[in-house]
């Protein structure tokens, strides 16, 4: 059955404003090239390339086989898992909380979501720093608030300054919201830079920063820096953070939020009327790879410099592409505006979207339009494949842009 206007009406307002995930909308488009038998190179997904770790997947098993994990667990997560993400954020984020402070949920994306749902009313703004993660804006929509956008260009390392926030800040202002270290970006927030921050933000108690630190474990820079380890934003901070990326784990869906007391509280109250309790089986992984093995985790982050360093010099031999250096996650964010009005065999280039496209049909690689991140004029490019693909990918795109003329 097809959507039509008439089936459209039915819907709610709710959900016919909402916008699909742009990430997720190309790699389903790249699974349909690849169903019909095209030698498609996905490098459109953020999602790791390598296998969870074993010791992770055999606590899960274990806990499988103990009989024990079968029941509704609680809703904000077991309380070993609880009091374990609490001692990681005191011992390596400088961050005060305790066990009440942690909710688990089912990815970061949930744990986003209660915060906004319970902070969030109608005609409340919401700061974003810009290129943003594609569901934040739909997030703040759907809890019926209003973003309002600070945009870091490319000669900033795409980071939004404290001037930008500070003059973003008006009385409806509720909440901010930015990831460092940055999807689609890469670009992570020196000391400096969260130093200005805290200078604009200590002195409003009415504003809170949810602060998404899911890509901490794939920083280039050294120690993470987290908002709330500042004493005088902790009871104004929400801080995001999950297994996913550090760990390989995008499909256990385990993500947290540490949280002053009374926010975990109304973000537990709103869970428990959505999803209730993560997975169980989950969890129990969650909690091997928290108190386990860095090992694979660092040598992921260790592949993914590699990657990283590959994708920057075959990119920097494409003309028209203007590249820069990412400091964490893997994704990397060029201008490709120099494309724009160009065309080959009949198609026109006007735009990001057209030139992802022209991509997928003409070199068989999937991207994502950086108009999804609220920065037109480039593309994100995930390097979370193998060296092989990446280069052949590269190759692809590099012959494929130059017949655009």
């Amino acid at each position: 059955m097809t959507t039509t206007t008439s089936t459209m009406n039915q819907l709610s307002d709710r959900i016919n404003a909402l916008a699909e995930s742009a990430t997720l909308a190309m790699a389903k488009k790249a699974r349909e090239f690849k169903e019909q038998g095209i030698d498609i190179i996905s490098l459109s997904l953020g999602e790791p390339d390598f296998p969870t770790p074993k010791h992770i997947c055999e606590a899960a098993k274990q806990a499988i086989d103990s009989g024990k994990y079968f029941a509704y667990p609680p809703v904000a997560g077991y309380a070993d898992l609880r009091k374990a993400i609490a001692e990681k954020l005191q011992k390596e984020n400088n961050i005060a909380c305790k066990s009440e402070n942690i909710v688990v949920s089912a990815g970061a994306k949930q744990s986003i979501a209660n915060a906004m749902l319970c902070l969030i009313n109608p005609g409340d703004e919401v700061i974003v720093y810009t290129p943003y993660w594609v569901s934040y804006v739909e997030i703040i929509r759907l809890a019926e608030g209003v973003p309002v956008f600070i945009e870091g260009d490319l000669e900033s390392d795409f980071k939004a300054s404290a001037a930008q926030l500070k003059d973003a800040i008006t009385d409806k202002t509720k909440a901010v919201i930015y990831s460092s270290p940055s999807n689609p970006t890469g670009s992570v927030f020196t000391r400096e830079e969260m130093d200005e921050m805290v200078e604009v933000l200590k002195d409003h108690k009415g504003i809170y920063v949810i602060a998404d630190e899911i890509y901490e474990k794939i920083n280039y820079t050294g120690a993470p820096i987290s908002l709330a380890s500042y004493p005088v934003m902790y009871e104004n901070t929400i801080t995001v953070n999950g297994f996913s990326k550090g760990f390989a784990m995008t499909g256990w869906r385990v993500g947290y939020i540490a949280a002053p007391l009374w926010i975990a509280k109304a973000c537990e109250k709103m869970q428990g009327q959505i999803t209730s309790g993560n997975c169980s089986i989950a969890q129990r992984a969650a909690l091997a790879a928290i108190t386990g093995d860095l090992g694979p985790t660092i040598s992921m982050t260790e592949a993914y410099t590699r990657r990283k360093d590959i994708v920057i010099s075959l990119l920097n031999e494409i003309p028209g592409v203007i590249t820069y250096q990412p400091s964490g996650a893997f994704y990397i964010f060029p201008d490709v505006s120099a494309f724009f009005g160009k065309s080959a065999d009949g198609t026109v280039v006007h735009n990001a979207d057209d030139l992802c496209l022209y991509i997928l049909n003409e070199a068989q690689v999937s991207l994502v339009t950086g108009d999804a991140f609220g920065a037109p004029r480039c593309i994100r490019i995930s390097f979370a494949a193998s060296e092989e693909d990446l280069r052949s990918a590269l190759s692809r795109m590099k012959k494929a842009l130059g017949k655009l003329q």
